[in-house]
This record gives C-alpha cells, sequence and structure tokens, in this order.
C-alpha cells in the first residue's frame, strides 16, 4: 500500500525537464503554468521545432501528462476494421526524451464510446499521476491504478463521461460519476424529465490509494462541465459546477453551484435558465467567471449572486480580416440563445477571461477589470505542404449555410493504419462552431488554442490590444486532414506536447 502526502501539486518532484504536468488541467488545476521554455512557433508538416514524434497504432483524444522522463496518455484499442464505436483504452508510458514506448496496459470498458466524436470518446480523459503511481481513467468502465514501473496496483468498476477532468487533490481523485448510459451509438439522451438526484451525473471524490468513494457532490454536475479546483480567500478549497446543456440532461436546477472540494458539500447555487453548462469556471477577486446566453457573469463567490454582467454579442468591436487588409468592426453576433461560446474553449489568462466564438472563426476576450470585450477573426484554416505556398480560408471567402464547417481539407478521420475511426460524422469539419473544443493552455502570457483540424493558435494573452499583432503564430500538429486532435497543448518547461489522431509530438526550440 502506499500513501499520499500532497496537498498542492506544487510539492511534487521537479521534473527533470522542467516543470511537470501531473494532470489533465496541469499542476496548478487550470491548465495554465507560470512559464515554459517550449517556443511558441512550429510545424509538424514543415519539420519546424519538432524534437519527435511517435506513431501510435488508434486514435487518442487524451492531454499527455508528463512528470519527470515519463508521459503519460490514452488511447482506444486498435480496430481491425472502420469503426464507429469502442469502448476499451490502451493506457500508454512514453519516455519524454525520445517518445519511445515503455510500457502499456489494456483497460476495458463498458457502455459504447463514439470514436474520434468532436465532443469526446472514452480515451479522452487524461492521466493523473504523483510521482509514484500514475491512475488512468476509462469513463466507460473502469478506472485503474499503476506504478511507475507499470505493475497494476488495483482497478476497479467505475462509470464516468468523456469529458470529464481527473484530478487528484489531497489524497482523493476527483472527477464525475455517471449514472444514465448512452444508446447503442454511443450518444447520451438524458431520461425523462423530473427524474431524481437517483438519475443525475454527479462529482465524486475516491481515496486515490484504495479507490473507495469518500463523497458524492449534493448538486447535479452536467457531464459537460468542467469544474477548476481553487481556493477561496479564507483557504477553503472549492470548485463550480454547471447543470444545463443538450440533450434534456436531468440534473436541476440549471445554473451553477460552489461545492467544497473536501467534501462535495454545497455552499451556493445560482439558478440559471436556459444554460449551456460546458466550460471552464475560474474563480478571479472574489467572482466566479460564468458566460451565460449572450452574456458574461461576475457573480459573486461568496453569494452566489450576479454583481454584473456585459454582453459578448452586441455592438462589439471586432478586428476583421479582409482582402484590402485588417480592419475594426462593430458587430452584433447571432443570437444562438444559451450558445454564445464554442464548448469548452474558454480560459482565463491572467486579467482576461479568453473563449472562441460560438457563430464565427472569431477569438474573444473579456477584460476582467473593465468588462472590455474585444473579438479578433482567426483563419478557418490553413494549409501547408513543403514546397508549396501556403492556402488560407477566411469565412469572407465561404458561400454557402453553414461556413463554419467550410473546408481546404476535411478531416479524414483515419487512424495510422488507415482505419476511418469515426462516430460523429461532424469530426469531419474544421472545429469551429458546434463542437467541444480541446480546452486552450496557457504558458505564461502565451495562450494555446487548438482545434479539432490540429491547428493550435498562439497568442500573445497580455496584449494591450487583441488584433492582429496578438498572434505570435499559427501552428499545426500535422497535415491538414489528418491531424484531428482534442487534445490540449502540455509542457514540462522545456517542451510542448500534442497528441493527434496519429501521434504523439514533441515541439522544442531548434
Amino acid at each position: 500500500m502506499f500513501r499520499l502526502g500532497c496537498i498542492l501539486w506544487a510539492t511534487l518532484v521537479t521534473s527533470a525537464l522542467g516543470a511537470d504536468w501531473p494532470q489533465g488541467p496541469g499542476s496548478n488545476f487550470d491548465f495554465t503554468v507560470p512559464r515554459s521554455d517550449a517556443p511558441s512557433a512550429w510545424s509538424v508538416s514543415l519539420d519546424q521545432n519538432i524534437a519527435w514524434r511517435t506513431k501510435l497504432p488508434e486514435t487518442g483524444q487524451s492531454t499527455p501528462v508528463i512528470l519527470g522522463d515519463r508521459i503519460f496518455i490514452t488511447t482506444m484499442k486498435p480496430v481491425e476494421a472502420d469503426s464507429k464505436t469502442g469502448n476499451a483504452i490502451v493506457a500508454w508510458c512514453l519516455s519524454a526524451e525520445d517518445g519511445s514506448v515503455l510500457w502499456q496496459h489494456e483497460i476495458p470498458g463498458g457502455y459504447p464510446s463514439r470514436l474520434s466524436a468532436p465532443f469526446g470518446d472514452a480515451s479522452s480523459a487524461a492521466a493523473v499521476t504523483d510521482g509514484k503511481h500514475v491512475w488512468f481513467l476509462n469513463p466507460t468502465g473502469r478506472l485503474a491504478c499503476f506504478d511507475m514501473d507499470g505493475n497494476r496496483s488495483w482497478s476497479k468498476e467505475a462509470i464516468s463521461v468523456d469529458r470529464t477532468r481527473p484530478i487528484l487533490f489531497e489524497g482523493k481523485l476527483i472527477f464525475h460519476r455517471q449514472v444514465y448510459m448512452p444508446n447503442a451509438e454511443g450518444t447520451f439522451n438524458g431520461p425523462e424529465k423530473g427524474t431524481g438526484i437517483e438519475s443525475w451525473t454527479q462529482l465524486q471524490a475516491l481515496d486515490a490509494e484504495t479507490g473507495d468513494l469518500i463523497w458524492t457532490s449534493e448538486c447535479g454536475a452536467n457531464m459537460g462541465c468542467v469544474p477548476l479546483l481553487q481556493k477561496l480567500d479564507d483557504g477553503t478549497p472549492v470548485m463550480v459546477v454547471g447543470r444545463g446543456g443538450g440533450h434534456h440532461p436531468p440534473e436541476t436546477p440549471e445554473g451553477i453551484s460552489l461545492i467544497r472540494a473536501d467534501n462535495g458539500k454545497t455552499l451556493w447555487t445560482l439558478e440559471l435558465p436556459q444554460y449551456m453548462s460546458t466550460q471552464t469556471y475560474p474563480i478571479v477577486g472574489g467572482h466566479a467567471l460564468v458566460f451565460h446566453k449572450g452574456d458574461h457573469l461576475w457573480v459573486n463567490a461568496k453569494t452566489g449572486k450576479i454583481d454584473r454582467q456585459v454582453s459578448i454579442v452586441k455592438n462589439v468591436p471586432v478586428r476583421q480580416w479582409s482582402e484590402g487588409g485588417r480592419e475594426s468592426v462593430v458587430e452584433n453576433l447571432p443570437d444562438q440563445k444559451a450558445r454564445s461560446i464554442t464548448q469548452q474553449s474558454n480560459l482565463r489568462v491572467g486579467n482576461y477571461h479568453y473563449f472562441r466564438s460560438y457563430t464565427r472563426n472569431y477569438l474573444g476576450r473579456v477584460n476582467i477589470t473593465t468588462g472590455k470585450v474585444e473579438y479578433l477573426e482567426l483563419p478557418l484554416q490553413v494549409l501547408r505542404e513543403p514546397g508549396q505556398a501556403e492556402q488560407v480560408l477566411w469565412l469572407a471567402d465561404v458561400k454557402g449555410k453553414n461556413p463554419l464547417a467550410a473546408t481546404l481539407r476535411p478531416n479524414a478521420v483515419k487512424n495510422s493504419r488507415g482505419f476511418v475511426v469515426m462516430g460523429d460524422k461532424r469530426s469531419v469539419q474544421n472545429g469551429w462552431g458546434h463542437t467541444a473544443s480541446p480546452i486552450p493552455t496557457a504558458f505564461g502570457n502565451r495562450l494555446f488554442v487548438p482545434i479539432l483540424s490540429g491547428m493550435v493558435f498562439a497568442i500573445q494573452a497580455d496584449a494591450e490590444v487583441l488584433d492582429e499583432k496578438a498572434i505570435l503564430s499559427i501552428n499545426d500538429l500535422g497535415p491538414l486532414g489528418e491531424s484531428f486532435t482534442r487534445a490540449s497543448i502540455s509542457t514540462d518547461g522545456t517542451r510542448a506536447y500534442g497528441h493527434t489522431i496519429k501521434e504523439l509530438i514533441a515541439i522544442e526550440q531548434k
């Protein structure tokens, strides 16, 4: 048996390569690190600033987790024909030095998961490690613990959801607990309205040493919400959770709650009718920052009351692209009722709350202090090939009913062995619009925004003006159409790491 003595990840062993990224949300629980020497610009297509690439046999969506000289990821179990669903995953341990495989284990599953879906599959949950052990969650049916040499310590049945982000806090593994199951095609449709808490998705905390249940949250937690572990001014560890979303989930009331991370107790609840809960939830300056319909809300972290709100869709300034050059315009963005941001695309970096628009290929931000809203148009796609002129697709170039589905080259959604592994046809699209985004990450003042096609925008997050000068680079994780990804970019302090449908990639300044 083993003991977990850490309260915060800062107490862990320092990596030989730099800072660790020991879980999906990183060492600070919020998808950010203070600094990294990893480059801002790279291209797998052109072999620029690439340290190594390791081909993987099957699709996978987990953020690379790094501690010391080891990297942990998950993929789906390899298929032998074109496939739409699966449930077993493979846990991988690789060398951070050169990408060589150190060990791997299959973790069986239960319910069907749609492969390479734009809202996640069974391989989406990142590993969690403390330097002595590593935990892998197959949300369709099993949680497994291994030592760093790959010896299994224990495993147990565990039903969760593919968009959960497990974390380790004070010896507890915290992640979603799922009750109702998907249909045979892997689609979740909630039970009939009015069902009780016995049907709700909730957060849970398990003893990391044994897998035993410690607490279940008193309130419901939608399967797409991304609670961030944070502390109030008095030191109380808390998480904001959300309820409400598509496919009529049963958890009520729609809105958010603040819960204690040490016992799952609810501190307050704010009801928000027609709420779309699929976002991260930062707490800054005594406020929980929340997007609701077309507004950005400052919710008092002590009382749960809305202290302030600004529109992010009405009369908003946009730095827009045009053939004659960039121009500044003021727009009213389309009313999408509950949806105003791309799901799971928001991240707080310094004094700004960043997000991607739901209806435009725009990166937006809200100044947390002043409430100022800004948008910057980004390309729909960039096609780069060795020896060829770069091609860029903009919204103005597109004609048709669904411009955010337009492509220079659609995602083939094929694994490295040539099989189509796709359970949702929307995976072929460009990564804008109706999708659950790879969650952005920030290294110091540099924001990295991946989209499904494998493009990664690097942004100077603290730029005084959100215009084209704030774009540090537009990067790729491989050839356009062949590099589907839903993994966040992570770092060990020296390198950055990406994970696509075909490979694991180490990015380093050359």
